[in-house]
């Protein structure tokens, strides 16, 4: 069944703190937008932050047009589920670090050589941290 709200709910939150990859998408004017696989983290005051370098095209496109989506589905062989989260996304300079560090915790086993030295080079790089401020949210659960 699909619903919709303007908040995330705690069984959206639960959902999203799982290791999946989001596909966000910026808008851009008259340019149909171009979804991109993503790490995410949904914060406990029902924001989503990622980060990106400061003089990415999204980050270019966000400082003219603040909108952006963000959907999560569940990976193959699960029930089919899914969040769709659209608002105003502000570009923030400061905590992308910390959170880079936390997602990749998250997303790669740090053990692996290979994964913590892309870690390093990740954040030997100016970035920045985007916010989505939901506004819309719509989901589906099977």
């Amino acid at each position: 069944m699909s619903t919709g709200t303007d908040s995330l709910t705690t069984e959206d939150l639960e959902f999203l703190r799982r290791p999946l990859h989001g596909f966000l998408s910026v808008a851009g004017g008259p340019v149909p937008p171009q979804p991109r696989p993503v790490w995410f983290e949904a914060t406990a005051e029902g924001v989503i932050q990622l980060f990106t370098g400061p003089g990415t095209l999204k980050v270019r496109r966000l400082r003219r047009d603040p909108r952006a989506s963000i959907v999560v589905a569940a990976p193959v062989g699960e029930r089919e589920r899914w969040v769709s989260i659209a608002g105003r996304t502000t570009v923030e300079p400061d905590g992308a670090h910390d959170l880079c560090a936390r997602l990749a915790a998250r997303y790669w086993d740090l053990d692996d050589p290979a994964r913590a030295a892309a870690l390093a080079e990740m954040l030997a790089e100016d970035q920045v941290r985007l916010v989505i401020h939901p506004e819309t949210v719509r989901r589906f659960v099977n």
